[in-house]
């Protein structure tokens, strides 16, 4: 049995796609504005994210469904590790804790990793995809964002174990073509990609008020020295 689950995954979350890359901590990003503290949180939770994804996938590893799109090249777990000893130092897991989208969203992922393993392509498609398609893109902003060295807190958009990113893509989505899975199941596949979309739209608005901030106090800053420029140059004029 074959399928055109790829393109029905595609097509059938376009809309959520779109939706995420509106909420305003994306926009942000999407245009340059990387604040670090904000940042290092949205890494912490995706580490929560991906570790659970990737312990049911390792788990389930074995099931009919799972067992065809399970590539262990694409785990991001152990270089999240990397990221966030850079942002937070070597008792990183002392400080880093899930937010409450993130918890909501590593439960999710464990709850289907339990009782309807096969909806975890959904999950590995929305996450894996998305990285391997725009991750050389995010990493740059996140690099001139931040002021990074190359190599510094970026580990995350690096799949080392993958040569050429657009073929393995191919292959991926050929794998979700071929799987054994009836229309029924292929609806609630792509269902559970747009609630996965829905939870990780959840952790980056819980983000905006911290970057909010972060800018807010960046503008004041930046207006205080202005002002005192200002009055040293009025000061030393009279």
């Amino acid at each position: 049995m074959s399928s055109n689950l790829a393109v029905k995954l595609r097509e059938g979350t376009k809309k959520s796609h779109t939706m995420a890359e509106n909420v305003g901590f994306i926009k942000c990003f999407l245009k340059g504005t990387v604040e670090k503290t904000s940042y290092r949180k949205l890494v912490a939770n995706l580490y929560f994210v991906y570790s659970a994804i990737e312990e049911e996938m390792e788990r389930c590893k074995d099931h009919p469904v799972v067992s065809k799109i399970y590539f262990s090249e694409l785990n991001r777990k152990h270089s999240l590790e990397s990221d966030l000893a850079f942002y937070y130092g070597a008792n990183w897991r002392e400080q880093v804790k899930p937010s409450v989208a993130a918890q909501a969203y590593v439960k999710r992922i464990h709850e289907i990793g339990q009782t309807a393993p096969e909806l975890l392509v959904a999950h590995s498609y929305t996450r894996y995809l998305g990285d391997l398609s725009g991750g050389q893109i995010l990493k740059g902003i996140a690099v001139r964002g931040m002021n990074l060295n190359e190599g510094e807190g970026t580990a995350f958009y690096t799949f080392d174990q993958i040569s050429d990113e657009k073929a393995f893509k191919n292959q991926y989505r050929q794998a979700m073509n071929d799987l054994a899975v009836d229309e029924a199941t292929q609806d609630r596949i792509v269902d559970e990609a747009n609630d996965a979309f829905g939870l990780n739209m959840k952790m980056f608005m819980e983000l905006e008020g911290n970057l909010i901030k972060a800018i807010g106090l960046m503008v004041f800053n930046s207006l205080t020295r202005r002002r005192e420029r200002g009055s040293t140059e009025l000061a030393t004029a009279e």
